[in-house]
């Protein structure tokens, strides 16, 4: 069954929503939402790759648990459903860290997203999605910096968009 997602217009006001392999095929602005997840103390973020059966993305390393806006959420909504689902944290405060309209391209069409990041800090458990994530780890911030800057890492392309001046 074809998920339906949120459709935005290309200033980030929703205004309708699509099947999510209509928005994909098609190249239409809709948007994401996602938690970086941060140590109560603030040294380590928690990384993770994606899975390889992913629609788009497949088997890169990210550092949001997030995903798309479904009708009728708001991101905060989203990044909250998210952050549950892909790594079953709940109870946690999210801070909004950066918000970017990201227009790109994956296998050869355009992907178009009003993204929306937030930040959470927690130290329990992990449990992750196995349809979502296949691995993920802590790293202090240094670590996660020295990756992003190499364009060779896999590393999700709207994540890095978003987070470009994040660490500064």
């Amino acid at each position: 069954m074809d998920e339906v997602v949120s459709i935005y217009d290309a200033h980030g006001n929703p205004v309708g929503e699509a099947p999510r392999t209509r928005v994909y095929a098609e190249g239409l602005w809709h948007a994401s939402a996602g938690v970086l997840l941060r140590s109560l103390d603030g040294t380590r973020i928690y990384v993770h790759r994606r899975a390889p059966d992913k629609a788009v993305f497949a088997s890169m390393y990210d550092c949001l648990a997030g995903g798309v806006v479904d009708p009728g959420e708001t991101p905060e909504v989203t990044a909250r459903r998210e952050l549950a689902e892909e790594l079953g944290v709940t109870g946690v405060d999210l801070t909004p860290i950066a918000r970017v309209s990201w227009d790109g391209t994956w296998d050869g069409a355009p992907l178009r997203c009003h993204l929306y990041a937030f930040e959470a800090h927690y130290d329990g458990p992990v449990h992750h999605q196995a349809s979502e994530i296949t691995d993920g780890w802590w790293w202090t911030e240094g670590e996660l910096r020295r990756h992003l800057q190499d364009p060779e890492w896999p590393f999700v392309p709207d994540t890095r968009a978003l987070l470009e001046n994040y660490f500064d």
